[in-house]
C-alpha cells in the first residue's frame, strides 16, 4: 500500500480542521484514489474463496472520511482513519463482511458482523446455542490463531441474555454485541509490498466465521 495513505492520516489528525483540509485537497485526493485502487485490486483475490463479491467496486465499500458530528461532542469534521466495507452489498451492508481498516498505529483487518439489529443478534446467538462446538473450533482454529485470537470483546453484556439458560455451558459466547474477529497491523506491515497477499490470507482465514453467521441470519 502507498505510504502517502499513512502521511497523509498523520497529518490530517495534527490538523483536523477544514482549512487545512482544503488546502492539503489534492493530497487527500492522491491518498483516496490509492486507497481505491488497493480495495479494486484485493476484491478480485478475495473473490477466489468469496464469489459474492466479485462484482462490487472500492467505492461501493469505502466510507467517507467526513464525519457526522451532529450528536457527537467531538466536533472535529474528518475520520483519521480510511476504511472499507467489503461484502456483496458494499458497505451499506449489514451482514457478516471483511474490514480493512487504515490508521497510523490502529490499522487492522476484521471480520464477522458488527452491530448486529436485534433480531440478527438474536438469530446469531440461537446457532451458536444450537452449535457452540462448531463455533468454538471456528475460534480455535489454529492457522487463525496465529493471526487473530477470540471475538472481540468490546461492549459485551455483562448478564446473560434472556430467552438462554444462564446455565448452558457457553454462555460466555452468548454475551457479545458483536461477532468480530480482529488481526491488528503495524504500519510496517500496510506498506509492505506484499501487503495485499498478508490481507488476503487473513481474509480468508477468516471466511469460516462468515460462513458461520450467514447461515445464522439466513439459514
Amino acid at each position: 500500500m502507498d505510504p502517502i495513505i499513512l502521511d497523509f492520516l498523520r497529518q490530517l489528525k495534527e490538523n483536523n480542521n477544514r482549512e487545512w483540509f482544503q488546502a492539503n485537497k489534492k493530497m487527500y485526493d492522491t491518498a483516496k484514489l490509492e486507497m481505491e485502487a488497493f480495495v479494486d485490486n484485493l476484491i478480485p483475490m478475495m473473490a477466489v474463496f468469496e464469489p459474492s463479491i466479485k462484482f462490487v467496486s472500492a467505492k461501493e465499500c469505502m466510507f467517507r472520511i467526513f464525519r457526522d458530528v451532529r450528536f457527537s461532542k467531538d466536533k472535529s469534521p474528518y475520520k483519521t482513519n480510511m476504511g472499507a466495507w467489503i461484502t456483496k452489498g458494499g458497505r451499506k451492508s449489514s451482514g457478516p463482511g471483511y474490514y480493512l481498516h487504515i490508521q497510523p498505529g490502529e490499522s487492522m483487518l476484521a471480520g464477522g458482523v458488527y452491530m448486529p439489529e436485534t433480531d440478527q443478534l438474536k438469530k446469531i446467538r440461537q446457532e451458536i446455542y444450537y452449535n457452540a462446538e462448531e463455533f468454538k473450533a471456528i475460534l480455535e482454529n489454529k492457522n487463525a490463531k496465529k493471526y487473530f485470537t477470540g471475538l472481540s470483546d468490546w461492549d459485551k453484556q455483562k448478564l446473560p441474555p434472556r430467552d438462554f439458560p444462564k446455565d448452558f455451558p457457553d454462555i460466555d459466547l452468548l454475551k457479545n454485541r458483536h461477532y468480530t474477529v480482529a488481526c491488528m497491523l503495524s504500519d510496517n506491515q500496510v506498506i509492505e509490498k506484499d501487503f495485499s497477499k498478508l490481507v488476503v490470507k487473513v481474509f480468508g482465514l477468516m471466511k469460516p466465521l462468515n460462513v458461520f453467521l450467514e447461515r445464522a441470519l439466513n439459514g
